[in-house]
């Protein structure tokens, strides 16, 4: 059951004995978290675990998707049944199915009515390990228990029966809680993986800004996050990855946000 922490703080701790009882009492990641910008929320989402029951995983890649803005999103070209969460509140998870074989599960961001989500890539397996073998039969190793978004997904019993679902809740079945961040100069970042001409949508005059990506950007931008060095990642690291800290600041922004100084430590791309 969910437990108070100090300044009321929700936390929750669960005992695994299948991996000698790992526990957790952490904070639940409160909805402010994710009311930003997916560009700002999917970095400091590395470490963070994610809980479902006694199953257990750390987050260690991630992609950002800035929904009207981004080619590459599903919220792209508006609002449909299949994206609707994306539109809502933060904090919810969003789930789809893709390639006609696995789901995905994304955290939404962004205030309700400006869509934008993080798609969750990878976790290092911390608990119920035993369990994710069970509903992962092919998994040869830990590691490839949950070194992708397909596979996390069907080791945390993800499917679209969860999209929507409440992940700031305290009765939820699944959420994501807080551990104190990576050291400096451990997260990598990348353009972001699987896309082409069938995930970047045309480029259009612009978001609900009044700007978007165009699809060469939403194809190359360094909006892929990861733990270097990490053995469960989905993929391991291009040469042309840079990590996160001391980058040269290249995170995309609209004409209405050039004259903000920009998060340090986060690339940035010049609008056109």
């Amino acid at each position: 059951m969910p437990e108070k922490a100090a300044g009321g703080e929700t936390s929750r701790r669960k005992d695994d004995p299948s991996t000698g009882a790992f526990s957790i009492a952490t904070p639940v990641l409160p909805r402010e978290f994710f009311e930003r910008d997916p560009i700002e929320v999917a970095p400091d989402l590395i470490g963070k675990l994610v809980v479902r029951g006694n199953r257990i995983g750390r987050i260690v890649e991630v992609e950002a998707y800035r929904g009207e803005d981004d080619p590459a999103s599903h919220a792209y070209n508006g609002e449909t049944p299949r994206n609707s969460t994306m539109f809502g509140p933060p904090g919810h998870l969003y789930v789809y199915f893709t390639y006609g074989m696995h789901y995905c599960a994304n955290v939404v961001c962004r205030p309700a009515g400006v869509p934008g989500a993080v798609l969750v890539r990878a976790l290092a397996p911390l608990g119920g390990i035993e369990e994710m073998r069970k509903v992962r039969p092919a998994a040869l190793r830990d590691a490839d228990l949950c070194s992708g978004p397909g596979k996390l997904c069907q080791a945390l019993s993800i499917d679209r029966r969860l999209d929507g679902l409440d992940i700031v809740g305290t009765d939820s079945p699944l959420i994501v809680v807080d551990q104190p961040s990576p050291a400096r100069g451990s997260v990598g970042t990348s353009p972001r993986i699987g896309l082409g001409a069938g995930r970047a949508a045309r480029h259009r005059s612009g978001g609900r800004s009044g700007w978007a990506l165009t699809q060469e950007q939403a194809l190359t931008v360094p909006w892929r996050f990861f733990l270097v060095g990490d053995r469960n990642l989905s993929r391991r690291a291009p040469r042309a990855a840079r990590m996160l800290e001391g980058a040269e600041n290249r995170v995309f922004v609209g004409p209405e946000d050039t004259a903000r100084k920009p998060r340090s430590g986060h690339p940035r791309i010049p609008p056109e």
